[in-house]
């Protein structure tokens, strides 16, 4: 006769099994599980506890090896099991992956779960799992721009600032955010309640625009603005006396801006010449991203004007000021991270696989 192995409990797993064995409110096969070893823990062969629980030998015998193999932990759940076999080959996957990232079918631009599964000859959620398990999203595009700026390394001066500023000097992320208009809508909409969101209708009406001239203080986030009519280098000069007024004249003041003509017209050149303690910075061209000041209108389009109402322009005027003196009560500063070495080595792999795909 064959004999079971024997289990040997600890006064703490004993003392575990018998309130797994008793309790209410775990699954029921937890409890016989742990009805199992504690009977055998006894001494019970697995003939007398399959016979006493009224269930078969062979799954007394499978939860006594668990058991000893591991532990307690080993009664809580199920072994994991293989599954049912696969009905697509890993060819076809393969087929299917190729596909989704190197062909695009005869009438569209991108392949839809319907079309590919079409092409392929399997279910359009075959398809889905396929795409899900590789990570591939053929209906989502994202937007990029490498520069071209043969002077790209000058990014260094722009980053050192960020992460390594002159004393008694401030960083000031400087640049205008142009044809701001204020739109009110044609009809109004619903208030947001329970089950339905805010509503507003697609068509508008134009009141104007207006240009925000806005600096980012890098150091603790505050944000100095101007709202003009137009975005004209006569416009850049006031803002920049704004600047000089605002400011202590003992600063010294590093101006981070984009390669807009405004910033680099004689006149504001000559402006400059009479005021040394401004120093410019620009950054490379088709790379705004530099520019810190970009992320604060990016809240503000995003928090105030895209689903604003304003019925003229003094409205949108008085709302930009607002949320810009509201912002000022508590700034909190964006924190630049990236060295100017991993950036260069980043846009040179990328300038490599664009002149790559174009001479292909």
């Amino acid at each position: 006769m064959r004999i079971a192995p024997a289990i040997a409990l600890s006064p703490e797993q004993r003392t575990l099994l018998v309130s797994q064995a008793r309790s209410r409110s775990l699954p029921v096969r937890v409890a016989e599980r742990a009805r199992i070893v504690l009977f055998a823990a006894f001494g019970q062969q697995d003939l007398e506890i399959a016979a006493r629980m009224a269930i078969t030998p062979k799954k007394v015998s499978r939860w006594r090896k668990r058991f000893l193999a591991l532990g307690v932990v080993g009664l809580q759940k199920d072994a994991p099991r293989p599954g049912r076999k696969p009905t697509i080959s890993t060819r076809l996957t393969k087929r299917v992956v190729t596909m989704t990232t190197r062909q695009q079918p005869t009438n569209a631009t991108h392949w839809s779960t319907r079309t590919m599964a079409a092409a392929v000859g399997i279910s359009e959620a075959s398809v889905r799992r396929i795409w899900r398990a590789h990570g591939l999203k053929p209906h989502r595009v994202e937007t990029f721009k490498i520069s071209n700026d043969p002077a790209f390394a000058k990014l260094e001066d722009i980053v050192g600032l960020y992460l390594d500023p002159p004393e008694h000097a401030l960083v000031l992320c400087a640049d205008e955010k142009s044809q701001i208009q204020a739109l009110d809508r044609t009809q109004p909409g619903l208030p947001l309640k329970r089950g339905r969101g805010a509503t507003m209708t697609h068509d508008y009406k134009r009141n104007g625009t207006a240009t925000l001239f806005a600096a980012l203080n890098a150091a603790n986030g505050e944000v100095f603005g101007l709202c003009q009519e137009r975005h004209r280098h006569q416009e850049w000069l006031r803002f920049l006396r704004l600047i000089d007024q605002t400011i202590p004249a003992d600063r010294q003041l590093h101006l981070i801006c984009d390669n807009y003509a405004t910033h680099k017209h004689p006149k504001v050149q000559r402006w400059l010449q009479r005021h040394p303690r401004f120093h410019l910075h620009f950054t490379p061209t088709s790379a705004s991203w530099l520019n810190m000041v970009e992320r604060f209108f990016r809240d503000l389009t995003q928090n105030r004007l895209r689903r604003g109402v304003f019925r003229d322009l003094e409205e949108l005027i008085m709302a930009i000021g607002t949320y810009i003196d509201r912002h000022n009560e508590s700034p909190k500063p964006f924190i630049w991270t990236a060295r100017a070495a991993d950036i260069l080595e980043k846009v040179k792999r990328a300038r490599r696989s664009l002149n790559k795909r174009q001479s292909a």
